[in-house]
């Protein structure tokens, strides 16, 4: 891959070590899980090395001194190594391409900007579209929003909080708020868990992003890095 292989060896013991984890027979998709993650980790840290990052044997030495500390002694550290099949080459060769990666990692992520054009909006919902028609009628005939959305969500009212584009599960209720102004209603919304009337409180070009929101954003930037990186990547999987 680039320039750089996976051996199967590598992979086998990663895998045996993913299933020491999760503890049970290994589910189907679990086998390209694990194949996934060493590719991502290998393009991730190759960046970093293009980067200029580099990490060298004292850097290594340094993160095993520390793991070394943790564990109170060195016996401790080389006993988890022998239950996970780890070498002292393998383990120094992972534990580098591992900081590599999380370097590389740290850097996308911090690019997500700490605040972001959001709407503050809150909803009704309904289960099925018959009275989701009703309630809006109800709207479009002059009943007030707020007044209204107590009946079905008595406790939080249907605030959805603030929200960046990427953030909510379900695009078709994002592209709806984004395309209301501040006090306009949204006509019926369905999504896979029902219908939604929306309405858009407030709106801000740059509402700081709160810590769920900027990690959501953060996770889908991550994604996005990758899955450029392998399309520009020569990755070719070998069966022998």
């Amino acid at each position: 891959m680039n320039g750089e292989s996976i051996t199967l060896e590598q992979y086998n013991a990663e895998l045996a070590r993913y299933q020491a984890v999760v503890g049970t027979q290994l589910a189907t998709g679990d086998q390209q899980r694990v194949l996934d993650d060493l590719i991502n980790r290998l393009l991730l840290a190759q960046a970093a090395a293009e980067a200029g990052y580099m990490v060298d044997e004292t850097a290594v030495q340094e993160r095993i001194d520390e793991l070394v500390s943790r564990l109170d002694n060195e016996q401790s550290l080389m006993d988890w190594m022998a239950s996970q099949g780890y070498t002292d080459e393998s383990f120094r060769l992972d534990l580098a391409s591992s900081m590599a990666a999380a370097w590389m990692r740290d850097r996308i992520v911090a690019e997500v900007p700490t605040q972001a054009e959001q709407v503050h909006a809150r909803q009704i919902w309904l289960a099925n579209s018959t009275e989701a028609a009703s309630v809006l009628a109800r709207i479009q005939a002059g009943e007030d929003f707020a007044t209204l959305v107590v009946e079905y969500d008595p406790v939080a009212r249907g605030d959805l909080g603030w929200f960046p584009r990427g953030y909510l599960l379900d695009t078709r209720l994002e592209d709806a708020a984004f395309q209301l102004q501040a006090g306009e209603i949204s006509p019926v919304v369905e999504t896979d868990a029902g219908f939604h009337i929306l309405q858009v409180i407030e709106r801000d070009p740059a509402h700081p992003l709160a810590s769920d929101a900027r990690l959501s954003l953060q996770t889908k930037a991550l994604k996005e890095w990758l899955r450029v990186r392998r399309s520009e990547s020569d990755i070719q999987i070998l069966s022998h």
